[in-house]
């Protein structure tokens, strides 16, 4: 069995047959991943919950998972992520289980590996990006004002809520908002 990651089986990697045939949102996935080295996609706030962003092509071009952070403003978790992938690009990725200081609005972040169960309904473009071989993804989460994260005691059931647990399986998650979607 070989060491380090597995091969990137990515549109941009692999010639499926397709690739004239492919939608807008992949060509211009595909776009930003060649220009910028990822690319972050929106999901905005709707009648069935809040919004949530996630990139696409951290995998593609340094082999470090995938980041997705949900329940915020959009822009604001956009601007997250890009941050975290500049220090990604420059060989400092988040891993599982860290906490890091300064990513959202200048407050820390915790990182959690998000449960493949989860990607067909949240993280859609990722998995028609990649194909056969979806890439890790990190959940990125963020504290409430006292500094505790939605899975520590003392939060309260609304924060709690806020941001989906993806780290379990979607029978494992309470019912709500994030479980509507699968």
């Amino acid at each position: 069995m070989p060491d380090g990651p597995p091969p990137c089986a990515c549109v941009l990697c692999h010639d499926y047959g397709d690739r004239d045939r492919l939608d807008n949102f992949l060509l211009r996935t595909m776009v930003h991943i060649s220009q910028y080295g990822w690319s972050v996609v929106l999901n905005h706030p709707d009648d069935a919950g809040p919004g949530w962003a996630y990139t696409i092509g951290l995998w593609h071009s340094h082999r470090v998972p995938e980041l997705a952070m949900f329940g915020g403003d959009v822009y604001e978790m956009e601007e997250s992520l890009d941050l975290l992938g500049r220090q990604s690009a420059e060989g400092r990725p988040p891993a599982e289980g860290e906490r890091r200081d300064g990513v959202v609005r200048g407050r820390p972040a915790g990182f959690r590996a998000v449960d493949q169960r989860w990607y067909g309904a949240l993280l859609s473009g990722a998995v028609a990006y990649y194909r056969r071989t979806p890439p890790p993804f990190l959940q990125v989460l963020w504290p409430n004002a006292d500094g505790l994260f939605p899975w520590q005691p003392g939060t309260d059931l609304p924060f709690r809520r806020s941001q989906p647990w993806l780290w379990l399986s979607p029978g494992q998650h309470s019912p709500g908002v994030w479980t509507r979607r699968l």
